[in-house]
Order: structure tokens, then C-alpha cells, then sequence
């Protein structure tokens, strides 16, 4: 049986031989410039879909990283505004013991309320700090909301209490604002327990310390009234303790109490003391502890600065609103401090996030490179391989190719 080619037969297997080594060839090249050795799900179905996950998870991680720098940017924002609002609060306390300098007149004081009149603008304008994309610090979820406006008692929140939040973490979300009521609204009065204050009309000279808790299991939550009654030639001063929420006579719970100036008094888990000399019928009253506003502390302290300090009595009656106004103060800078640390600790946190996130990526590449990664060796020889195999088969195709019977016809 003879064997017949056919010329059209001779160069169609030629060609296609040729042409799928110049696939080979450029699919190589392709895969040199790119680095890669899987170019198509089609090169490694189970590599590219694997490579697909993990390319996901690095653009997720990345997305986080990006997030990571806004919640960075906005907490550095608050931590610094936070920090001015500590120092005006200081400055407030240094303003409030120059306050109760015996040797001022009632000029001095007056000029001591100018200046917290303007510290109390300053601070609401802190509380009004835009956060530079054309919103508000701490305005809550009401960002585009002004928070505080100044009222004659103060200022009020028209904000809520909402703490804007972004994903940082796959497991984490960090709210990267704060509420400006948990700043300054929600301020305790007194010691933080209760509040020790002078009776409105007392004529006396006694001035009540903030007191303390001593049994916090014995905290009944009743409002508590100190009477003194001065009775006798030579006077002698006593006093009782009457529970409020209990009806007569069983609302005395100290009777006839021998009063000694700066003496502890002691009942129901509190103690404090009173110095100085009250006037009969003087009374200073004991209640639980109230939220109070930091701007209506500051309102109520320049109206105690302007009021007359007149006489024993006059005094005494600054002094102790000076000493309210002192606690209220130090609670109002407590609470900044406290919100300013949370706000540190996520900044810190954030830190550790960003580390952890760049280990991540390193990981992700690693392993990108293992699933579609090339060996450069192997496939630059491969390569050269392929490139001499083609060059061999032009020539061959060439040859044959150039071949007739009529080259052998003379």
C-alpha cells in the first residue's frame, strides 16, 4: 500500500506545528513579564480558585488598613481636643482657688468671672470641633448637627448618644468618636456618691467639706438635712441628722449631736465635716449625687463669683459654693481623662492592628507566590527549549516546503 501526501496535507501539519509552538512559546514569554505561572483559571483550576480566596482575603485586609488610617486620623483628633479640654478644665480649678482668696475684693472676683466667661465660650467652642470632613466631633450619629448651643445656664446637646464606628479588624469594630454628653453632660455632683451642700439661707460661718464614702453597703440613697441650734450663755452648738424619706419622729437619726469644728459625722456609709461656726438654724443638706452639665457647673461658678461676700456669713456662703463648684470641676476633668485614656487605648490598639495587618499581607503574598509564583530557572530553560524546537521546525517546514519534482526535472 503506498502512502500519498498531499501538498495541501504537507503544509496544514506544518503550519499547525508551527503554530502551536508559538503558542507554547508566547504563553511562556507571557508567563517570564508577568511572573506568574498561572495566567488562566485553565493553567491550575484548583490554584487560581484557591489563589481567588486568599487575593480576596488581601483586599480585604487592605480595605481594613485604609480604614485602620481613618479611625486613626479621627481619634487623634478627639485625643488632642480632648487634651484642651483638660487644660481649660485646669485652668477652671486654678481660676476657683484664686476664687476664695481671702485678701479679694469684689472687683477681683468680678474680673475672675470675665475671664471664666470667656473660658466657657472657649469650651463650648471645644465641644463644637468639626471633625474636617464637615461634621462634628461629638455630635454622635448626628454628625452634621452643631452639638451645643450656649443657653443662659449654660449650653444644651442637640446631639445623641450615639459613637460613629469603623471596621478595622475582621473581629473588629472601634467607634472612633465620642458622645459630647458622655463628655460633658453627664457629670457627678459632690464627691461622686453624694453632695455636702450649705443651706441658702444660713447666716453662719460653717463651711462643709465634699465628705466621703466609708460603707458603700450602707448607702441608702435619701437626702439627708444637718440642723444646728446654738442654745445657752455661754452658746453651745448641737446638732441633728435627719433622714428626709422618713416621717417624724423616726426621721432623727442623730439627735442633740455635740457639734466640735472640723469633727468627723458619720451615718449611713458617709462621713464628712464641718468647720467653722454655724449660726442657729443653720443646716447643710446631704443628697445622692446628679448628673449635672460641665458648662452649667461653670455658669453657676461665675454666678458665685459675682454674688456679695459680705460679713461671716457672706464668706462662708462663697466658700462653700467655691468648694461645690471645686468638686464638680474635678469630677468634669476626671471624666475627660477617663474618655481620653479609652481614646488612647484604641489609638494604642489601632498600632497592634496595623502590625498585625502587615504580617497579613506578607502571609497572603507568600502564599499567592506558592499558588501562582514562577521558577524563573525552570522556565527560562524551558523557554530556550521551546525557542530552538520552533527555530527547528521553521527550518524543517522550510525544507519540505521547498521541495518539487520539478527541482529534479533537467
Amino acid at each position: 500500500m503506498t502512502l500519498r501526501l498531499s501538498t495541501a496535507s504537507i503544509y496544514a501539519t506544518g503550519t499547525n506545528q508551527i503554530n502551536t509552538l508559538q503558542s507554547q512559546m508566547a504563553k511562556t514569554q507571557m508567563q517570564l513579564s508577568t511572573n506568574k505561572r498561572v495566567l488562566t483559571a485553565a493553567d491550575d483550576p484548583i490554584a487560581s480558585a484557591r489563589a481567588l480566596e486568599v487575593t480576596q482575603s488581601q483586599s480585604m485586609n487592605t480595605q481594613y488598613g485604609t480604614n485602620r488610617s481613618n479611625a486613626k486620623a479621627s481619634l487623634s483628633l478627639v485625643d488632642k481636643t480632648l487634651q484642651d479640654v483638660s487644660l481649660q478644665f485646669q485652668d477652671i480649678q486654678e481660676l476657683i482657688v484664686k476664687g476664695g482668696n481671702a485678701t479679694y475684693l469684689q472687683s477681683d472676683r468680678e474680673a475672675l468671672a470675665t475671664e471664666l466667661e470667656g473660658r466657657l465660650s472657649d469650651l463650648i467652642g471645644l465641644a463644637n470641633t468639626a471633625d474636617g470632613t464637615g461634621g462634628y466631633l461629638f455630635s454622635g450619629y448626628k454628625s452634621t448637627t452643631q452639638p451645643f448651643s450656649k443657653t443662659p445656664t449654660g449650653a444644651t446637646y442637640q446631639g445623641d448618644q450615639g459613637q460613629r464606628s469603623l471596621q478595622v479588624g475582621s473581629s473588629r469594630k472601634m467607634a472612633v468618636s465620642e458622645s459630647g454628653s458622655a463628655i460633658f453632660e453627664t457629670i457627678k455632683t459632690g464627691n461622686g456618691k453624694f453632695q455636702a451642700l450649705a443651706g441658702d439661707k444660713n447666716t453662719g460661718a460653717g463651711i462643709v467639706s465634699p465628705g466621703a464614702v466609708t460603707d458603700s453597703s450602707k448607702l441608702t440613697g435619701h437626702d439627708y438635712a444637718i440642723e444646728f441650734s446654738v442654745t445657752g450663755d455661754p452658746a453651745v452648738t448641737t446638732y441633728n441628722v435627719r433622714d428626709k424619706a422618713l416621717t417624724a419622729p423616726a426621721d432623727i437619726i442623730q439627735a442633740n449631736q455635740a457639734y466640735t469644728p472640723g469633727a468627723t459625722i458619720a451615718f449611713d456609709g458617709m462621713s464628712l465635716d464641718i468647720k467653722g461656726a454655724p449660726a442657729n438654724g443653720d443646716s447643710f443638706t446631704v443628697e445622692p449625687s446628679e448628673s449635672q452639665s460641665a458648662f452649667s457647673s461653670i455658669t453657676d461658678l461665675i454666678a458665685t463669683l459675682r454674688m456679695p461676700a459680705e460679713g461671716s456669713g457672706g464668706k462662708a456662703a462663697l466658700a462653700n459654693r467655691l468648694a461645690e463648684a471645686g468638686s464638680n470641676m474635678k469630677n468634669a476633668l476626671d471624666n475627660v481623662l477617663t474618655v481620653q485614656a479609652s481614646v488612647g487605648a484604641r489609638l494604642k490598639e489601632i498600632d497592634y492592628l496595623d502590625s498585625t495587618g502587615d504580617d497579613l499581607n506578607i502571609q497572603y503574598q507568600d502564599t499567592l507566590e506558592t499558588l501562582t509564583g514562577l521558577d524563573m530557572v525552570k522556565t527560562i530553560s524551558l523557554f530556550a527549549q521551546q525557542q530552538t524546537t520552533l527555530q527547528a521546525a521553521q527550518v524543517s517546514f522550510k525544507t519540505m516546503s521547498g521541495l518539487s519534482l520539478f527541482n529534479y526535472i533537467s
